[in-house]
């Protein structure tokens, strides 16, 4: 399909392809698709003017059951055939209205990255902001879990698995931490992850590259290529769909969960990102550190400045801070380095000079997928024009360059190196304490942030730390 399509350009595809449903995907505040689905037959021009009415009170972190109407509101340059509906049917993307205001709901995280982007115009710094999230993810062949009163655990299983040497089999597993980059037999994911890639191709999502990532037992990556950030983050809300569809499709199970497995590699979102203005990209300067430009410092200022808070909607869930531990190439440390992936900021170096100008960006470590994009992609970007607009010089605030493994330091200089929040609850109060950026030209609500920090810490942090766990039975049944 065409980018940019007008509605009236959407009816004439209904009608012209035969799709029978249109299919209308939302975003959650804790950052699910959501989805209602209605016949072609009453899609026309108005209603992408009028929009649909929804319950909105039924929908995490949205409205009172007293003030539940909504309205989705279908953005026609979204729409694509969806490949997993047997019946024809094109799902488009929604805003959310509030029907008596009239105007966008404050609480809609897809509406939050559009005013981040609104904002970085009006700044006068720049124009446009790129983005390219590395989400992996890992692809499983069965997967138990329960939580009972009495009972509680999990089960993972994977072809590759390392643990399966001693089952019956044709002897080729993946290594612990040996994952980065086997080819098959010992990798059984090519076709699928191709197959991940080629939908995502059709869905207008321009993929760089696929390959198996580091852990044992089927973790992998799809690259794709930077784009604005609202669109980027409705990609990456594609790109979870497709991949948790095309490994349902060959019997498989996908997870962006960060942890799942113990004793292995994570699964993390470095995610690139840089500032343009006039066509230009402002964070190159021939001759800086890394070929850095000085707003490209101060950017990187503000982000390390601000890491704790953002920590609590870039690593949003308890299991995150299973992930950012040490040896894990888990980026704990704060501090920017070129090259260097123990740092909380890399700067990449595979292109240099003038001519790579294009591709300068910083990259930063710590966010991973269970996050909400359009919010975490904001955040970062508020972060980053703060340290810009108050020109916060990385290097004297004993942020780097640190051009070596931070995790083989000596103690005496390993401990003048600031950590990540060690756990959810630390990340939820840094954001509570240092959220003022956020704030900034209305484009993040005091509405929607004491939202988000009361869902987290009722309905996962304190879940999660109300209820043992198997390992407490190893330390603690014989005390």
């Amino acid at each position: 399909m065409a980018k940019g399509m007008a509605a009236q350009d959407v009816v004439a595809y209904i009608r012209d392809r035969g799709i029978k449903m249109v299919d209308l995907k939302f975003v959650d505040v804790p950052g699910t698709w959501q989805h209602a689905t209605i016949p072609a037959s009453q899609v026309d021009d108005k209603t992408f003017k009028r929009g649909i009415g929804f319950d909105g009170s039924s929908i995490r972190g949205f409205q009172a059951i007293e003030e539940s109407d909504m309205l989705l509101m279908p953005d026609p340059a979204t729409a694509r055939p969806d490949p997993f509906a047997e019946i024809p049917t094109l799902s488009i993307i929604c805003n959310v209205h509030d029907p008596v205001t009239g105007k966008p709901y404050s609480r809609d995280p897809r509406y939050v990255a559009q005013k981040a982007e609104d904002y970085l115009r009006r700044s006068g710094i720049g124009d446009t902001s790129y983005w390219g999230p590395e989400a992996e993810f890992f692809v499983f062949s069965n997967v138990q879990y329960e939580v009972l009163p009495h009972r509680m655990g999990y089960s993972i299983d994977s072809p590759e698995g390392i643990w399966n040497t001693g089952q019956p089999g044709l002897g080729h597993r993946v290594r612990t931490k040996e994952g980065y980059f086997p080819v098959p037999p010992a990798d059984t994911l090519l076709d699928i992850r191709s197959e991940m890639a080629l939908e995502m191709e059709k869905w207008g999502i321009e993929v760089e590259m696929q390959h198996h990532e580091v852990a044992s037992a089927g973790q992998a990556e799809i690259d794709v290529r930077c784009t604005t950030l609202t669109r980027m983050a409705d990609g990456l809300m594609a790109y979870k769909y497709i991949v948790k569809n095309v490994a349902r499709r060959h019997g498989m199970t996908a997870t962006f969960m960060p942890k799942p497995l113990f004793g292995d590699n994570g699964t993390g979102m470095h995610t690139h990102q840089s500032i343009w203005k006039n066509g230009a990209n402002l964070f190159y300067s021939e001759g800086g550190y890394a070929e850095l430009s000085q707003e490209a410092l101060h950017y990187i200022g503000g982000l390390l400045t601000h890491i704790d808070a953002l920590m609590g909607l870039c690593a949003c869930t308890t299991n995150s801070y299973r992930r950012l531990v040490p040896h894990y190439e888990a980026p704990v440390n704060v501090a920017f380095s070129k090259r260097n992936r123990s740092a909380a900021i890399r700067i990449p170096m595979y292109y240099t000079g003038p001519e790579a100008a294009a591709s300068k960006r910083i990259e930063f470590r710590p966010p991973d997928a269970t996050c909400n994009p359009y919010l975490a992609f904001a955040a970062m970007l508020m972060a980053g024009l703060d340290g810009i607009k108050r020109k916060i010089d990385p290097v004297a605030a004993g942020f780097g360059p640190l051009d070596k493994n931070t995790y083989e330091l000596p103690p005496e200089e390993a401990a003048r190196i600031k950590s990540v929040p060690g756990s959810l609850g630390a990340a939820l109060d840094a954001l509570e304490a240092d959220h003022e950026f956020l704030l900034e030209g209305d484009v993040f609500t005091r509405d929607l942030l004491e939202t988000w920090l009361d869902y987290k810490r009722k309905r996962e942090l304190h879940e999660v730390n109300i209820r043992p766990v198997p390992y407490e039975f190893y330390l603690y049944y014989d005390v």
